[in-house]
């Protein structure tokens, strides 16, 4: 979805989605309209979401604005990269092969597994007890 120079797409990891603008600017990434420094604390999660960015060497290109909802650091950070990089593919068609090259494009499908009924977990079972 293009709306002027705007480019939009949605990144999803876990239980967290992002909806991801990206659009011509200076470089400023604002998470929730707050500063990605001041939203996230963990600076590996900072270079977890700019790692397409970098890839592609669009850093201070353009100003990346995010809303993010639901799990927890690690799966919003890797929701912002997956929406990012879907964002950067809709720019030019041609950041498709590196971003592909370094697993970006594809969705992490790994999320938590449920807990099944007769068991303490999604696997663990309950301690047996013969007497």
């Amino acid at each position: 979805m293009r709306k002027e120079n705007v480019f939009y797409a949605t990144g999803k990891r876990k239980t967290a989605i992002a909806r991801t603008w990206l659009k011509p600017g200076n470089g400023t990434i604002t998470v929730n309209d707050k500063p990605v420094d001041e939203y996230f604390k963990v600076p590996s999660a900072k270079r977890f979401l700019i790692q397409p960015l970098v890839m592609t060497n669009t850093v201070e290109s353009y100003d990346v604005n995010v809303r993010v909802v639901g799990g927890g650091i690690s799966g919003q950070a890797g929701a912002i990269r997956h929406g990012i990089t879907k964002a950067l593919i809709e720019v030019d068609g041609d950041f498709r092969a590196p971003l592909k090259r370094a697993g970006f494009v594809r969705r992490d499908p790994r999320a938590k597994e449920r807990k099944k009924y007769g068991q303490r977990g999604p696997r663990a079972r309950f301690q047996f007890s013969k007497r």
